[in-house]
């Protein structure tokens, strides 16, 4: 069962900062150009804990994670950063517009033990890399501190944990820290520190699994360091090590909002629609639906009404053409094949599909997630496909629904993970509310 405790947390003091300026959205969203920005923004910006710049002079002795460290322990001692005086549950609400309609994600920061996967209640659902696994496992062991959450997901149909902390908050009125971000989310956050409210909520959630959205690089990057402390001697049941940062939110929350993940290939042969439609052969039904990359709205909306997963549409640059496709009874055979070692849950979904036996195995396109010269362009929102799709650089484009938090959960009891870049929650968690000391 997953174990939560409640935590004080290291924060900033908002008599000094404004928490505007110094949050950013998590590492691995942030490019070099808005990493130089958010440098410019503030002196203080938590860019220069969680993703300190690199320098040709690195070494082992100085080098972007030491540095994190110094500034830590520099903003520490200046009072930049606070630590709360008694454990705490983080209430942590984010406000957000998407497509003209409001969205309201409600959930809660707290500590999650940290247990290898296979071995508790906690379950992931997308493939990790050792790269960013290092990165992190490094940032940690130099700071002993987690930046960032992990996301979580629960199952509470009635939302009656989260409502539970939303009433105490309202009934205790407690002040509010909030901030806007740099896409216009809006996030707060209440410090709630009620000892009887803290002991039921962690009661309740000792009886319900919990599936990882999105962190699965920093959870596993938890539990390595956790056996990192305990090679040394040092790890008590008792040690902030056994512990990781997690936002936990009940899966029917209404504001809970998956967004779509197209994708924009590159390095593939030019192709037009009816050389496309002969390399899918027999394996898809496939229909013209029009040209013009602008009509990628008008075809999005009728997938996005229909729902289903095998549903894809395909755009060639070649004759600016789009195809939907749909894989025929021997499609599906090949991916019966293909994938094997999959369940059929896995091997229905749309990603799958798409990558595995029309990008890998039908056009012969291997990528690799490291190698940007192959590594597909991942874009949210249709005005994005539109506005890519303006220059050369990609040959095919792909129209997919995401995955759904009920594929999340199927998958991950299954203890299968989904393709990369499966689903895609928004907003983003804001780094800079709360830090969980690891010592």
């Amino acid at each position: 069962m997953p174990e939560i405790t409640p935590f004080a947390a290291l924060r900033y003091d908002t008599e000094k900062v404004n928490l505007a300026d110094v949050i950013a959205p998590p590492y691995d969203v942030i490019d070099p150009d808005f990493q130089r920005l958010l440098y410019r923004r503030h002196p203080n910006n938590v860019v220069r804990l969680i993703l300190d710049k690199m320098s040709p002079s690195d070494s082992a002795d100085d080098n972007r994670y030491t540095r994190s460290a110094k500034t830590l322990a520099d903003w520490k001692q200046s009072g930049i950063l606070i630590r709360d005086a008694k454990p705490a549950i983080y209430v942590y609400h984010q406000v957000c517009t998407v497509l003209g309609v409001e969205y309201v994600r409600r959930g809660f920061m707290c500590r999650c033990k940290a247990i290898p996967f296979g071995e508790g209640l906690v379950f992931p659902h997308e493939q990790t890399m050792s790269g960013p696994k290092m990165d992190r496992l490094m940032l940690t062991t130099a700071c002993k501190t987690n930046f960032s959450q992990v996301f979580g997901l629960y199952p509470d149909a009635a939302n009656s944990t989260q409502k539970l902390l939303d009433d105490a908050v309202a009934a205790a009125g407690l002040k509010v820290y909030d901030a806007i971000d740099h896409l216009g989310t809006t996030h707060r956050m209440w410090i709630l520190t009620d000892e009887n409210i803290v002991e039921r909520v962690c009661n309740d959630m000792e009886s319900r699994p919990m599936f990882i959205a999105d962190g699965h690089h920093r959870y596993e990057t938890a539990c390595n360091y956790r056996k990192q402390i305990a090679k040394t001697g040092e790890l008590t049941p008792e040690h902030p090590a056994n512990y990781v940062l997690m936002f936990c939110i009940a899966m029917d929350d209404p504001g809970l909002l998956v967004l779509p993940t197209h994708r924009l290939f590159r390095g593939l042969p030019q192709l037009t629609q009816p050389e496309l439609i002969a390399k899918l052969g027999d394996a898809f039904s496939c229909i013209d639906v029009g040209g013009g990359r602008t009509n990628a709205g008008k075809i999005w909306a009728e997938l996005e009404k229909q729902k289903t997963q095998n549903r894809i549409a395909l755009y060639t640059k070649e004759d600016d053409k789009w195809t939907v496709v749909m894989p025929t009874q021997k499609g599906e055979s090949m991916m019966n094949t293909l994938a094997a070692e999959h369940h059929p849950e896995w091997r229905a979904l749309g990603v799958s599909i798409l990558h595995r036996l029309i990008v890998e195995t039908i056009l012969g396109q291997k990528y690799d997630l490291k190698d940007d010269s192959t590594k597909p362009k991942y874009v949210h929102l249709i005005q994005e496909v539109i506005d890519e799709l303006k220059n050369n650089e990609y040959q095919l484009a792909a129209l997919v629904m995401p995955a759904t938090v009920e594929h999340i959960r199927t998958l991950s009891l299954l203890g299968d993970r989904m393709p990369a870049k499966s689903t895609y929650f928004f907003p983003k968690l804001i780094s800079g509310f709360v830090f969980n000391p690891l010592e």
